[in-house]
């Protein structure tokens, strides 16, 4: 590791702190300018890195690699060659302006770089983005609220199952809010450790923690003068819980392993599929963070509640698989769609898209016809009792009875067969046999990278 110290606090020895302290291999010792209020002695002194204001002194005390002199000062240049200690080199001058150069579009690039991978994950799921109204009464009052809520600044939380579009009406919030040009960062917090989490939302210091090579910017401080969506908030752990009550309730965050806070000026919303009410009652979530949440709810129906919207996202979602696969296909047939209509579609909008691809996958025609469906819902639509002994439609209607819930957990848990064992309280070499019975590949249901 090299040591160094930087002569001079002004914008390029602030740039240049700013940017060395963050490199695992570089360790700045100590800063210096006569100005004790330079912006780069604030920052030293907030990062914990010595600082003074006579570099005469501190050279004969202070042993570094290298001494970057960005003081501007001719001076100082000729007079730090015979100040400095045996061993160290000078960078100064032109040398020193190079090197401010050169790491400044690195920061650029870096920086370049974020916002690149941010408007690619803006554009793959733009085409997710749509948030259709349809027919259905509920998702008309849904549209009114919609529209009234979003260019306010007030907190938004989204309630429905699982696969029911809540990050299409988050994106829809953001799209229609006065921050809609100002960077959407979304979080899936089943997918997070509580350790993991609080350095992914709030940032860390180099050395925080084992892995901690250097400082990280948390997704609250990426999303500052944007909007931040938190997916399945009713997941996280008590913990977690509190420090995320302290940031809605200040405005501030605290990156693990530092000793200041930063503001940020954000939006949040967030969305759970957990009956949130039953989760307080059973000590699970808190009742303080529910009420910062709760400010403004919007409650999605799910998609057996919206049988007259079904024709509509159909072929809404058939539109979309036609460019996914590169097939024509016009259709959907009258018989195909009665089909549709009378399931119950426990995996709600995501089950359907799935359903539509497959179905254009595997019709040989440019129309779906009920062939194409997938079995269970083939069979749905019958009243096996009716037709059947009792034992044989027993057999049946508990077969879809586990097809059913199997689906519904594997869409709660993004395709973990770990979590969805634990939520149906069952062991997970057991679930996984199911699966297998069923036919139901867990990968379906799991977020693309």
């Amino acid at each position: 590791m090299s040591s160094v110290v930087i002569l001079g606090a002004g914008k390029g020895g602030t740039a240049l702190l700013d940017l060395l302290h963050r490199d695992p291999a570089v360790k700045v010792v100590a800063v210096c300018d006569v100005n004790p209020q330079a912006p780069g002695m604030k920052l030293a002194r907030s990062l914990g890195i010595p600082v003074a204001p006579d570099y005469r002194r501190l050279l004969r005390k202070c042993q570094a690699d290298l001494i970057i002199n960005v003081t501007g000062n001719p001076q100082i240049g000729e007079e730090l060659q015979g100040l400095k200690p045996p061993g160290s080199e000078i960078l100064g001058g032109a040398g020193a302006r190079f090197l401010w150069d050169l790491i400044e579009e690195k920061k650029k690039k870096e920086d370049l770089e974020d916002r690149y991978r941010q408007i690619q994950q803006e554009i793959e799921a733009r085409s997710d983005s749509e948030f259709i109204v349809g027919k259905n009464p509920k998702m008309k009052e849904i549209a009114r609220l919609l529209l009234k809520v979003a260019p306010t600044p007030t907190t938004v939380l989204i309630r429905g199952e699982s696969g029911t579009g809540k990050e299409v009406v988050a994106r829809a919030i953001h799209r229609y809010s006065r921050l809609k040009d100002k960077p959407l960062i979304t979080v899936n917090c089943t997918a997070l450790t509580p350790t993991l989490m609080e350095s992914e939302l709030f940032g860390h210091k180099k050395g925080s923690f084992t892995g901690a090579i250097q400082d990280k910017m948390g997704l609250f401080e990426k999303a500052n003068g944007g909007t931040i969506f938190l997916d399945e908030i009713g997941d996280i752990s008590l913990e977690m819980q509190s420090k995320l009550l302290r940031v809605l309730q200040t405005g501030e965050i605290r990156a693990v392993g530092d000793v200041t806070t930063k503001k940020v000026g954000i939006r949040v919303v967030a969305a759970t599929n957990r009956d949130l009410d039953r989760a307080i009652a059973g000590g699970e979530f808190r009742e303080d963070l529910f009420y910062r949440f709760n400010t403004f709810t919007i409650t999605l129906p799910p998609l057996r509640e919206r049988v007259e919207d079904i024709p509509i996202l159909a072929y809404h979602f058939l539109r979309k698989a036609e460019a996914k696969v590169n097939k024509k296909v016009e259709k959907i047939s009258d018989h195909a769609m009665e089909f549709m209509q009378q399931y119950h579609w426990p995996g709600n909008l995501r089950e359907l898209e799935n359903i539509i691809e497959r179905a254009v996958v595997l019709t040989p025609s440019r129309q779906i016809e009920v062939e194409h469906l997938p079995h269970h819902i083939q069979q749905s639509t019958a009243d096996p009792a009716a037709v059947e002994g009792f034992m044989d439609a027993r057999e049946k209607s508990l077969a879809r009875f586990e097809r059913e819930a199997l689906i519904r957990y594997l869409m709660e848990t993004k395709g973990n067969v770990s979590r969805a064992a634990q939520k149906a309280r069952i062991p997970r070499r057991t679930f996984h046999r199911l699966l297998v019975k069923h036919a139901i590949s867990p990968q379906h249901f799991r977020l693309p990278n």
